[in-house]
């Protein structure tokens, strides 16, 4: 997105090109980008600066991407021509309301469906002006959401926060040049000003991906696993934070930074896990990694209790949910709470469960095999792609015993 809006061109080293990307990069390029891949990682993009976007044709489709749609709707609120964002049916039911309030408080014209999902309905050519927000919950898309509106509002926009969210996008502003200033509790920038392409971007690989693996060779006995060149933003890593409690022997070699972030390689290998209480202010640096905590401790001793967690509900499935259904499924004593869930350690089972949809309940349950007596029948997994294309081959290659078939969705 930052790319698409600098002046000059970016080459970028590392892209995931996950379903998500993907359908982000389509986005850009009816918006009239130029781009030259992505191909094994690496994607070109021709920026055209803050003012050089062009109506679409056609409503943008964002497949699965809530983060995709959150930040779309507050780039797009900018610009001069309308633009309409729609996806997938996962996607139509998550709430929109978090970033089109705040937005029609910006000056900016956006309309949700009656249950304030998408379909989005953008008005172009208003004059949006900077606003102060404080966050009513931890939201790096709702952040970034309104950082992106306020590169077009007069004044100063800034968002306060009571507990951090993730803050790539504020690091990576800084790196393609914008002024944000960025202090306790609260970031702010003034509008109207350039962002400069990099000639050279590298991602580091993505922490959320890593965690299956973390889990994996934690609970599977004679595990020794090397992750290699994971970003280790200190707003994303409670993740290793909530193992090394429950007593995963996880290493941090090699520290060293790359795209404007810091990353390591993880040597993890089998422990002896506990069960932990995870309370409120530990789950926002691992909102989206709580599926494979969940697996950690289902196969860990003792009681593990999440508290503070209802975001959880609000993902791409109700991830508390569709969690404790399916440790349920495998006889794990799973409860499920209206903001967390109890799981009590124990010896999975084999069974068939549900995936509902959500590339990260398919994954995590996937690590589950590991430790369960017989084999498990993931349903409804075709959204792993969204996040990690060639997950069913990269597990395989580290020793799981892994298959993916395609069933006819007619059946």
């Amino acid at each position: 997105m930052l790319a698409a809006l600098a002046e000059g061109t970016t080459e970028i080293h590392g892209l995931l090109e996950g379903e998500d990307v993907l359908a982000t990069l389509a986005a850009f390029r009816a918006l009239g980008i130029v781009t030259n891949g992505p191909e094994r990682g690496r994607l070109v993009i021709e920026g055209r600066g803050l003012q050089g976007l062009q109506a679409s044709p056609e409503p943008f489709y964002l497949g699965n991407s809530g983060t995709a749609m959150r930040l779309l709707c507050g780039l797009l609120a900018g610009q001069r021509f309308d633009s309409i964002l729609t996806g997938d049916v996962s996607l139509s039911q998550r709430p929109m309301r978090r970033v089109t309030e705040p937005l029609l408080r910006m000056g900016a014209r956006v309309a949700a469906g009656a249950t304030g999902t998408a379909p989005l309905h953008i008005k172009g050519g208003q004059a949006l002006h900077g606003i102060h927000y404080e966050m009513p919950m931890a939201s790096a898309q709702v952040k970034s959401c309104l950082l992106l509106a306020g590169l077009y509002a007069k004044g100063e926009t800034c968002v306060i926060e009571s507990v951090p969210s993730r803050d790539h996008t504020e690091r990576m502003l800084t790196a393609f040049g914008y002024e944000v200033d960025c202090r306790a509790g609260r970031v702010c920038l003034h509008g109207g000003g350039r962002l400069h392409a990099m000639p050279l971007l590298a991602i580091p690989a993505d922490i959320s991906s890593a965690a299956f693996f973390l889990v994996g060779a934690s609970i599977a006995p004679g595990s020794d696993l090397c992750l290699m060149e994971v970003g280790l933003n200190p707003t994303r890593t409670g993740v290793i934070a909530i193992l090394k409690r429950m007593g995963a022997d996880i290493e941090v070699l090699d520290k060293r930074w790359m795209g404007g972030e810091p990353v390591a390689d993880l040597r993890v290998r089998h422990a002896a896990l506990h069960g932990i209480h995870i309370t409120p202010e530990m789950v926002p640096a691992a909102i989206d990694e709580f599926p494979a905590l969940f697996v950690a401790a289902a196969c860990a001793e003792g009681e593990t209790l999440l508290q503070g967690a209802e975001e959880l509900r609000v993902k791409e499935s109700d991830r508390i949910a569709a969690m404790a259904a399916g440790l349920q499924a495998l006889g794990i004593t799973a409860e499920p709470q209206v903001d967390g869930i109890r799981i009590i350690g124990g010896v999975p089972q084999g069974g068939r469960l549900h995936a509902r949809g959500d590339h990260r309940i398919a994954m995590a349950f996937t690590m589950m095999a590991l430790r369960a007596d017989a084999e498990i029948i993931i349903d409804d997994c075709r959204n792993v792609a969204t996040s990690f294309p060639g997950f069913v081959e990269l597990a395989a290659s580290v020793g799981l015993g892994i298959r993916a078939d395609v069933v006819d969705a007619r059946r």
